[in-house]
């Protein structure tokens, strides 16, 4: 049976725990690693009933959209609803794990959810990360390329959006003299050497670093490899905030509110003055988005749909864009469908099942 560290790291090969922002704290957050799967319930927030729901329904992991933990908890004794519901997940060996800003920020995560749910066309991230990838230069005898660029391919190097096995690679000599106590694969004790070797470039997610260098050196026949790593300020465009694209078809601002609901499924929508030209471009951002305007703007986006908007925020919009906040948890509970979908295709050895505990907590009149 599958344990929890292998959904987990499903999970984490296209959420990398690496692009969760600095205050959060996603990743498994109660339970052990090791233990068996017995049914995984998915759902957006982690409380009481949603607990008391993984048990009766025989789940014994809980993967949710926010964590429940986000600030280090000094006493467990049942004051808070957090302490509460850590607490009856421990004494009914429930785990619990959450992908939140990593699922966030990364190309087919919960933005472009809300992306689908809207129709949106050639959506891409709205405010790309730089200072997220790395460039490894990498000296290679000819004879070895082959098996040298397979070797850092598979360890996650030479992606570049939606392109893989990318690489730069250009013809020279290296020269070296191995000395007393090298084993050298190539050359002799004290005596200078040249061989006709590759130049080899690859771009890599920062965060791969450690694990496509040692990928390298063990398909490397050298016994010390000449290579380099740089950081870059190269803006990834496949990680990042938000995500903006284009309807199918411009909608007037009469139609845009209409369509917003139907497919948000709102009940309420709190928005600044529409446009009075046609809504083409449509910038998005689950929960807290006013810190990507800018952006949205840059992008030229006709509207900015996203939640918790302050009053005094909305002023920003400006009459250059229209603001419409929709409700943190209407802008992300359809990311439990996202969930759901990666793991019912993924494990089929045990179920997969979507909440049903409405774990908003906010009430509308």
């Amino acid at each position: 049976m599958p344990q929890i560290r292998h959904l987990t790291a499903y999970l984490e090969s296209f959420a990398p725990l690496a692009y969760q922002e600095s205050y959060d704290n996603s990743g498994l957050i109660v339970g052990d690693p090791s233990t068996e799967i017995r049914g995984v319930l998915v759902t957006l927030d982690t409380t009481e009933a949603v607990v008391d729901e993984a048990i009766a329904k025989g789940c014994n992991l809980i993967v949710a959209h926010h964590p429940i933990v986000f600030k280090g908890l000094k006493k467990l004794n049942g004051k808070t609803y957090v302490e509460r519901t850590v607490i009856k997940a421990i004494k009914h060996d429930v785990a619990i794990y959450a992908a939140h800003t990593n699922l966030d920020n990364v190309t087919g995560g919960v933005n472009f959810k809300i992306a689908e749910k809207l129709k949106l066309q050639n959506v891409r991230i709205l405010a790309p990360k730089s200072q997220v990838l790395s460039k490894l230069v990498v000296f290679v005898p000819t004879g070895d390329l082959s098996a040298v660029l397979d070797a850092i391919y598979e360890a996650g190097a030479g992606r570049i959006d939606t392109y893989e096995h990318c690489s730069f690679r250009v013809g020279g000599q290296g020269t070296f003299k191995p000395l007393n106590g090298a084993t050298p694969t190539i050359g002799t004790i004290d005596q200078d050497e040249t061989v006709n070797e590759q130049r080899l470039e690859v771009l890599l997610p920062t965060y791969l670093e450690n694990s496509v260098v040692a990928a390298m050196k063990r398909a490397h026949s050298y016994e010390v490899p000449a290579y380099d790593l740089y950081p870059l300020n190269n803006a990834n465009q496949t990680v990042g905030s938000g995500a903006v694209g284009e309807l199918a078809e411009p909608l007037d601002s009469a139609q845009w509110l209409s369509y917003l609901k139907q497919h948000m499924a709102l009940n309420l929508i709190r928005y600044t003055d529409l446009p009075n030209h046609p809504i083409k471009r449509v910038a998005v951002c689950g929960g807290v988005g006013s810190f990507l305007l800018p952006d949205a703007l840059r992008a030229g986006a006709d509207v900015f749909v996203t939640a918790d908007y302050k009053y005094h925020e909305f002023f920003d919009a400006d009459g250059r864009i229209c603001i419409c906040d929709i409700g943190h948890y209407e802008s992300e509970v359809f990311t439990k469908e996202l969930i759901f979908g990666h793991l019912a295709k993924k494990f089929t050895t045990f179920a997969v099942i979507l909440s049903q505990t409405d774990t908003n907590p906010v009430r509308y009149f």
